[in-house]
């Protein structure tokens, strides 16, 4: 086993000891005498990470990684961006913290946000700062609309992660949800626009009763007994679920509907936000205008933590302090007001969506395989799903053999869906076309090892 003692540079993969190497696996040990059994990338991916840049990070033995992980997402332009770092830098020596009083820094956030929407939005829309995560923001959104609708339900579909906050963790419905607290009482389930996977079918035009129709029907059945919902919760793309986008008329139908009945619509944004799928938000590629928005993850653009909802300012019923918690965390406004500089300036959206063409030419080869039941995705957030060729059984198993043999050669991605058995890319959205070859290469490369060694 060897430590170089010059480490190769940041500028590709680049692995030459076991995983994990002796200094990371130090680290790895110690972690795990503090921390509790709840965390989980360690677990998966046994490295300790020491520095990174855009596309790639280094362990402490050395290693270099391609990081198609991206901290969830969070880091939308890569680790360390020099722009970006150097904005909160300065920021550092002005103020950090500021509650929700108004500051420069934040007003320059905010204004940007405001611009990075579609313009018929812009004019009736309200920013609320909601605390440092995505949970915090789903828990803010859904306490807006039983506030102003005066009702107490809500509908999240089926497949859903919402975050791992109680009420957040509650909606996510059965079919999706992680260890930890049952349903939330009073949410409906309904099934998401998975064809592929639905009992009823794989082919919504033949489809007797499609998702939406069981939608309304739920929701017009409510004068007999079933109070309309404060909310209907909506993953446009989902993530945590195995990345399965919204079939259109899915969607519309949905928008429809709510706004029929007068049901606040929240869209969560929280992974396909900020740029992801090739527009700044996902509901843009479906044409609506959804009432609640809800970003966290890639705001900043850095990783520094920083959540809101923007929503439409008729459900502005809230009193004067009634949801409040740490809302002013201005290195996350410094930074965050800069990442959209930088996506306008070096045209970043245009990158998303002319690497998300090149990912489906380079992963077209896995349609004729055997244990690929789908490749699927929008933008820079792609997923490619197992299951038995004999059973059509989720391949669990594969999947994660299939991540532990990339890492192996120098990259990072990890596995989500039914069952784990959904490998999940994650760029960052900056990423270039050179390093998504060899991302790929390196994936085709790890499931044929994989695929060779479950035979």
């Amino acid at each position: 086993m060897t430590i170089l003692a010059h480490p190769a540079p940041l500028t590709g993969p680049a692995v030459h000891c076991d995983l994990p190497g002796p200094r990371s696996a130090e680290y790895l040990a110690r972690q795990d005498r503090r921390e509790p059994n709840a965390r989980g990338g360690p677990r998966r991916l046994p490295i300790a990470i020491t520095e990174g840049s855009g596309s790639f990070v280094r362990d402490a033995d050395g290693n270099v990684f391609i990081d198609f992980l991206a901290g969830a997402g969070v880091l939308s332009l890569g680790h360390n961006h020099p722009e970006l770092v150097a904005a909160m830098t300065a920021q550092l020596s002005k103020v950090t913290h500021a509650l929700d009083f108004a500051t420069p820094v934040k007003d320059e956030f905010s204004e940007a946000q405001f611009a990075m929407l579609p313009e018929a939005l812009r004019s009736r829309m309200k920013l609320h700062f909601c605390g440092p995560a995505g949970t915090n923001a789903v828990e803010a959104a859904l306490k807006l609309c039983k506030t102003a609708t005066g009702r107490g339900g809500v509908v999240s579909f089926q497949g859903r992660f919402h975050g791992s906050a109680h009420a957040a963790l509650g909606l996510t419905g059965p079919a999706g949800r992680r260890p930890g607290p049952g349903t939330l009482p009073g949410t409906q389930y309904p099934p998401y626009s998975s064809c592929p996977r639905c009992p009823a079918g794989p082919d919504a035009d033949t489809c007797a009763a499609t998702c939406p129709d069981l939608l309304e029907r739920s929701l017009h059945e409510s004068g007999d007994g079933l109070p309309l919902p404060a909310a209907v919760l909506l993953e446009l793309v989902q993530g945590d679920g195995g990345v399965v986008p919204a079939r259109a008329d899915f969607v519309h139908r949905v928008r429809e509907l709510t706004r029929e009945l007068g049901i606040p619509l929240i869209v969560d944004e929280l992974r396909t936000g900020c740029g992801r799928t090739g527009t700044w938000f996902a509901f843009e590629r479906y044409g609506i205008e959804p009432d609640v928005i809800v970003a966290s993850k890639a705001l900043s653009g850095i990783g520094s933590p920083v959540s809101l909802i923007i929503y439409d300012e008729r459900l502005d019923n809230w009193a004067p302090r009634a949801h409040g918690t740490p809302l002013g965390n201005q290195l996350a406004f410094a930074a965050g007001a800069r990442a959209i500089e930088v996506v306008n300036r070096d045209s970043v959206l245009d990158n998303v969506v002319e690497r998300g063409h090149q990912f489906e030419e380079l992963l077209s080869p896995l349609a004729s395989h055997p244990w690929v039941t789908d490749v699927r995705g929008t933008g820079l957030m792609w997923g490619i799903e197992l299951a038995d060729p004999r059973t059509g059984a989720p391949a669990s198993e594969l999947a994660l053999a299939v991540r532990n043999h990339a890492l192996r050669r120098g990259l990072i991605v990890e596995v989500g869906g039914r069952g784990d058995s959904v490998v999940r890319l994650l760029p960052p959205l900056n990423v270039t076309a050179d390093v998504v070859r060899t991302a790929a290469g390196i994936l085709l490369a790890a499931l044929d090892t994989a695929t060779r060694e479950a035979h």
